[in-house]
């Protein structure tokens, strides 16, 4: 596919207060992530008046913004046929169920053996595409899980798929459930925790309260099951989705997940002599409007089988608790 270059242009209207660049795009574009608006800026793909600016420039009426979108250079991502457990796939979009310890894109320290490996390998076998917005590391991405969390991902083939999914995303009118195993358990069997987090000012790979870039952050909870003091079933329906969200929600209500040593320490590392081999969480539920049919869709994954294994340990610890 030859390079081609998509070319939109802005021009900020009277009465529009000043604001930062990246946000005035951000709002312009909601298919964007601010931090892909960012990088195109800091790149010069994105001009004001035919200058360079960073993102904080504050941008006035008048003012002509030119916004300059590559596409992809030849990935230099090799496929890798990696088995894929494919829920739904059509020509604009792909579902699917990721498995534990599969990174989703590459990056240092995981450049092969990823999600995008394995997607690579799979197109290639037919005539279609991934989408080309996330750039040549994270083609076809519309958001992800961590390594260590299993569940229904989607992936989008045509850039079109990708603003129209991205943009749901955005809004937080995407059906999402996750289902978690959680030390000890929250003290009600319902509720919310909203919290502001971001980045932790003093463990930068991890996220907290403790940051200087707070952003506004909802979980609403249901337990499905009690173990007793030792254990909890949860349900968890994310309004918002920040990075390490859940987890660290979870563990500021004092029932961080199990198998979550980051954020709950060694204590969640083990149920009375069985090792928690991950993370216990699951994205159970995706549910969107589908980029072409303009129908909704819900898709499912069962619970995996190490979580299998480890609900299992825990109904026999409470039935010899009776």
């Amino acid at each position: 596919m030859p390079h081609v270059a998509t070319r939109t242009e802005f021009v900020v209207t009277a009465g529009e207060a000043p604001k930062r660049l990246d946000h005035f795009l951000a709002n312009r574009e909601p298919y964007f992530s601010r931090t892909v608006l960012q990088r195109l800026i800091e790149n010069g793909q994105i001009t004001v008046n035919g200058q360079v600016v960073k993102p904080s420039h504050k941008v006035r009426p008048a003012e002509t913004i030119v916004m300059v979108v590559p596409r992809p250079e030849p990935l230099e991502i090799h496929p890798e046929d990696i088995p894929l457990d494919i829920l739904y796939e059509d020509r604009s979009l792909l579902v699917l169920n990721k498995p534990a310890g599969l990174v989703v894109h590459p990056a240092p320290g995981h450049w092969t053996g990823t999600l995008v490996n394995a997607l690579l390998y799979h197109i290639r076998q037919g005539e279609e595409h991934l989408s080309s917005i996330g750039g040549k590391e994270r083609p076809g991405l519309v958001h992800r899980l961590d390594k260590g969390t299993t569940g229904v991902l989607v992936i989008a083939k045509t850039d079109h798929a990708h603003r129209f999914l991205a943009a749901q995303f955005k809004a937080h009118s995407i059906t999402r459930i996750y289902e978690a195993f959680v030390w000890h358990g929250p003290p009600k069997n319902e509720g919310k925790i909203e919290l502001s987090i971001g980045r932790d000012t003093k463990d930068r790979k991890t996220f907290s309260t403790r940051t200087t870039r707070p952003k506004g952050s909802l979980t609403t909870y249901r337990v499905e099951e009690r173990f007793g003091s030792l254990a909890s079933h949860v349900e968890l329906f994310p309004g918002t989705g920040r990075t390490h969200q859940l987890r660290v929600h979870l563990k500021a209500v004092g029932c961080p997940i199990l198998g979550d040593q980051t954020y709950g320490g060694k204590k969640v590392m083990e149920v009375e002599g069985l090792a928690i081999p991950r993370v216990m969480l699951h994205a159970r539920v995706l549910g969107f409007i589908h980029p072409e049919t303009g129908n909704h869709q819900e898709f499912c994954a069962p619970l995996p089988e190490d979580m299998a294994q480890v609900l299992g340990v825990l109904e026999r610890i409470r039935g010899s608790s009776y």
